[in-house]
């Protein structure tokens, strides 16, 4: 799992998180080396702004690489031109030792 925390200042997490879900997580998609994402909120103590995890399951630990590797760079840059200055994320991938359904 590519865990993705973000921090978001709270005059444009509207915003950000509708280019998100229209703009963004789509494009991630779109790559094919994900097979599901999970947006959620973060609860919890928050000192200026509003914290989210977005979450992405790739198929396989090659595939999240190859990601990081010809993707995510593009991917980083477009957020970053366009909410870097409202934003704080920092990234990480987590192995999926057990999942019950």
């Amino acid at each position: 799992m590519y865990n993705v925390t973000v921090s978001v200042d709270e005059a444009v997490h509207l915003e950000w998180l509708e280019w998100m879900r229209t703009i963004h997580i789509p494009e991630v998609m779109e790559t094919g080396y994900f097979l599901e994402n999970r947006l959620c909120r973060v609860h919890g103590f928050e000192e200026g702004g509003i914290t989210y995890a977005v979450q992405y399951i790739s198929k396989s630990m090659q595939d999240l690489e190859e990601y990081q590797a010809h993707q995510a760079p593009g991917l980083q840059a477009s957020h970053q031109e366009k909410y870097g200055a409202h934003t704080a994320a920092f990234r990480t991938v987590l192995e999926i030792l057990h999942e019950h359904a």
